[in-house]
């Protein structure tokens, strides 16, 4: 059942994406897409809120349960991030905006963003950890945590690999291409 909600709540997010940002920029509907972009939290409330009461209810803790607190941290770390992204991308498709500055591509500049990329799987782990510690908590140790414990140790281990690769960015910057010049950075800065 949590597999399925899970699957359930990650279409949603694209549906309610979709139709929030068809309201905007479609429809020219703006309080319409606000609320409908406001809907996207509710469903990692019900996703941990079913999650707790499958446990409660005597559920034995297992991967699905670890998923669905990973998925909730991805969401929380990065929901925010997508959904800016796809709304400067869809204004410019549908509005007529200018279209949207990339991320950079060279140099100390894309050091700092993937840098901050790893800042936001930190905080996907430490969302998803916290989430498994309570479920571990809420448990007790009369049941198998096991699977609670691995799923912990994955966050943290992804964690790690993408300050890895982040910490690549800064001890290694990639140069930019013959005839690019390394100018100081004109884009617009990214909001975190």
């Amino acid at each position: 059942m949590v597999v399925a909600l899970i699957i359930a709540c990650e279409v949603g997010f694209w549906v309610l994406l979709a139709l929030g940002l068809a309201a905007r920029y479609l429809l020219r509907w703006r309080r319409t897409s606000v609320v409908l972009l406001l809907c996207e939290p509710v469903l990692e409330l019900v996703l941990f809120t079913v999650t707790a009461i499958d446990l409660k209810n005597g559920a034995e803790p297992s991967w699905e349960h670890g998923l669905a607190a990973l998925y909730i941290g991805y969401t929380v770390a990065y929901g925010r991030y997508t959904i800016r992204w796809l709304d400067g991308h869809a204004a410019h498709r549908l509005a007529g905006a200018p279209k949207p500055v990339g991320p950079p591509r060279h140099g100390m500049a894309r050091a700092r963003h993937e840098g901050r990329l790893w800042l936001r799987t930190v905080l996907a782990a430490a969302v998803a950890c916290a989430l498994l510690q309570g479920a571990v908590r809420y448990v007790g140790q009369d049941g198998d945590i096991s699977s609670l414990r691995a799923f912990q140790g994955a966050a943290l281990r992804a964690a790690g690999i993408h300050g890895l690769v982040a910490l690549a960015y800064f001890i290694w910057p990639k140069k930019a291409p013959a005839g690019l010049s390394e100018a100081p950075e004109t884009r617009v800065k990214e909001r975190t």
